[in-house]
């Protein structure tokens, strides 16, 4: 008989309340039940990590672990299997089972799991390590039918929506600074080198070590696209630059570290970058985040120069 699975953890389900998902988190509960019982699982303590999901170590009925996750069903969750499948545990998790009606998937269990973010050493070893994880996955070309969205569409909506937002919350931002990320957004995704299968959410907590591979990637949100959209969350949150007494100087330096491995220009990544958190900034205005949507902008101030802004 499997176990109850113990409810969403209390941070998790505020955020995914306030984007609108307070129905799906009165069904989630019905929803694990069913899913233990038709794969057999016996659910552990939900995993705390993540923003909106339900993830928790299970065992088999055959005895193995795994992990269930299930996914407030959102634009972004969409094609998370089907990137999975793409990378085919080359530097990702591979997936065990999917309900795809459920936005649910039974993933290999990632031993020891300890993320990036915490790993016990050197920022910028850990900035390397990462890199050349990130590189792997965009080795792999992408294959007609994965049914992903393209970045340049999806940068052409959030252009919109930054403007729309700057007009309707008018926050009191460098009104140039907005203006530039406006227009990043809309001619970075245009001007790429090449396509491939962005990993989308590539931040310090989606890294875990692991026993197959030293790295594997987790929690992709993706798109196909430019590969210089993907290192802004990684260079941002691994000892963020914004800790150190000359920030700009960090950020630099990092951004050119990790555009060597990528073998892309390291202007490209920043621009990236400072284009993504005045998005970010003006995303988090609209859910009433206001003090992190400022601690977003202030991020983008420091990247302006280095971006050519």
């Amino acid at each position: 008989m499997t176990a109850a699975p113990a409810p969403l953890p209390s941070g998790i389900a505020a955020h995914v309340a306030s984007y609108g998902g307070t129905r799906w988190l009165d069904t989630l509960p019905e929803l694990l039940a069913g899913l233990c019982a038709r794969w057999g699982l016996e659910p552990g303590r939900p995993f705390t990590g993540g923003s909106c999901s339900w993830a928790a170590p299970v065992r088999t009925a055959d005895g193995a672990h795994a992990v269930l996750k299930v996914s407030w069903p959102h634009r972004e969750s969409r094609g998370e299997a089907a990137a999975l499948r793409h990378w085919a545990g080359d530097g990702a998790i591979r997936v065990l089972a999917e309900s795809a009606a459920d936005s649910a998937m039974l993933l290999e269990a990632c031993d020891p799991g300890t993320k990036l973010r915490d790993h016990d050493s050197p920022a910028e070893e850990r900035l390397v390590r990462a890199a050349r994880l990130l590189s792997g996955l965009h080795g792999r070309e992408p294959r007609a039918g994965l049914g992903l969205e393209r970045i340049v569409d999806v940068m052409d909506e959030w252009a919109e929506l930054v403007v729309r937002r700057m007009a309707e919350f008018r926050p009191g931002y460098d009104p140039h600074l907005v203006a530039a990320a406006v227009e990043l957004l809309r001619g970075l995704p245009r001007s790429a080198g090449r396509e491939v299968v962005v990993h989308g959410d590539f931040n310090p907590g989606n890294v875990l070590a692991a026993r197959r591979m030293p790295w594997l990637a987790i929690d992709p949100k993706p798109m196909t696209g430019d590969p210089g959209y993907d290192p802004c969350p990684l260079v941002m949150q691994v000892d963020p630059p914004m800790r150190h007494p000359e920030p700009d100087k960090v950020a630099r330096h990092r951004f050119g570290l990790v555009a060597d491995i990528m073998g892309e220009p390291a202007d490209r990544l920043a621009a990236w970058a400072f284009a993504r958190l005045v998005e970010s900034a003006f995303d988090l205005l609209n859910v009433g985040r206001a003090a992190d949507a400022e601690a977003a902008i202030a991020k983008a101030r420091l990247l302006a120069d280095q971006a050519g802004v």
